[in-house]
């Protein structure tokens, strides 16, 4: 695989024209960061970076991964790791982005950026989206993650259908969660709660039912996030 050195130069370059050092620091130690930022805050991000990836198009699947993996590997700072999971998630390489053989490489992203801020922008934007395109493919993977020794998997796998709304498999959704549900993590406690809160939006009966169900089990942050949004259900008096 050969990544698109131009590609990545070019990202750099823009980066570093649109950074302000004074915000380097804050955004570093919101963020908790050991990797220092240049100071690009997301919406200065997108408008420096949208027009190099309109000029640099990449014509191949090999190609596409090699240059986010360039991208994400090489990153001294915390803005090109930004900018590798915007080219993962680019409409023009969506068929790259959704064929199952990329779990791999979201996979690596997950891991190895171990952080919510990368993590869940993989699992929702990136993991989700194949998951819908190929169920049956991705579904066991999912599962293999719910259950795995890294912490930021298994918050993918509770995660990863934020956004499927009517497409959730609630099945999957359950597993991962039960799965989970006695871990002390904090990530994964909220991200427990986030997700069932998401899908409240869609069936709020359903998490009715599954908060119910796991009142020993889920914790209090879980339980509190996952009702947040759910009006209690009214009750009906008989005359």
């Amino acid at each position: 695989m050969t990544a698109d050195t131009a590609l990545v130069d070019a990202v750099r370059t823009a980066l570093r024209s649109a950074a302000d050092p004074a915000a380097a620091e804050p955004m570093r130690a919101y963020m908790k960061s050991e990797m220092p930022f240049l100071g690009v805050p997301k919406p200065a991000r997108t408008a420096a970076l949208k027009p190099v990836f309109t000029a640099h198009r990449i014509d191949d699947g090999d190609s596409w991964r090699a240059t986010v993996l360039e991208l994400w590997d090489s990153a001294e700072f915390r803005e090109e790791r930004y900018a590798a999971v915007t080219l993962a998630q680019l409409k023009p390489y969506a068929a790259f982005a959704t064929r199952p053989g990329a779990l791999d490489l979201y996979d690596h992203l997950v891991v190895t950026g171990a952080w919510w801020d990368h993590v869940d922008e993989v699992a929702i934007r990136s993991v989700g989206p194949v998951l819908r395109a190929h169920h049956d493919a991705v579904a066991p993977v999912a599962r293999h993650w719910a259950r795995d020794a890294d912490r930021w998997r298994r918050r993918a796998a509770v995660i990863c259908q934020i956004g499927s709304k009517a497409e959730t498999d609630t099945a999957l959704l359950a597993e991962a969660i039960e799965a989970n549900a006695d871990d002390e993590d904090f990530f994964l406690r909220k991200g427990i709660g986030w997700a069932l809160r998401e899908y409240a939006k869609i069936d709020p009966d359903w998490v009715r039912r599954f908060v119910a169900a796991h009142e020993g089990e889920l914790s209090p942050l879980s339980r509190r996030e996952a009702l947040r949004n759910i009006d209690p259900p009214s009750i009906v008096t008989r005359g």
